[in-house]
């Protein structure tokens, strides 16, 4: 007996489709952001210690090749550089609170888009202490 071919199966209404966000490659909302900047600040924080060991390395090899590096680092660049390191060290290290704290606290999960705030307006007040003094030593203004 020959068999008919069957009508394709209906699209789900419209209000039942699942709608994706546009424009991101990441799906996530202020979790998933503070996962990718808590990564990059940690690779960030991990490159300049490895050149922070070799430099200093350098005082026993030859205390004036040490010199001449370190020389090199006093300039408005690099001063930037450093601002930009305690930023890295700052965020990451009151992320990495808060993260504590969404893995170990039974309610971390539920308050953990509440702590990424905190952990910003922290980060923002910490750094408008730090900047100004750092920015006039690094620009001569002291």
């Amino acid at each position: 007996m020959p068999t008919t071919p069957t009508a394709p199966a209906a699209a789900p209404p419209r209000a039942a489709r699942k709608r994706t966000p546009g424009g991101t490659l990441y799906r996530g909302r202020e979790g998933m952001w503070s996962w990718v900047a808590h990564r990059v600040t940690g690779v960030l924080i991990f490159f300049f210690l490895l050149v922070h060991v070799l430099d200093t390395s350098l005082v026993r090899v030859s205390p004036e090749a040490y010199n001449a590096v370190i020389g090199t680092y006093k300039n408005p660049v690099m001063g930037l550089g450093e601002a930009g390191l305690v930023a890295a060290i700052v965020f990451h290290a009151f992320n990495g609170i808060r993260i504590l704290l969404v893995d170990f606290w039974s309610k971390g999960a539920k308050y953990q888009r509440v702590m990424l705030w905190v952990v910003l307006g922290l980060f923002v007040v910490t750094m408008a202490g730090f900047l100004p003094r750092h920015l006039m030593h690094v620009f001569g203004g002291e």
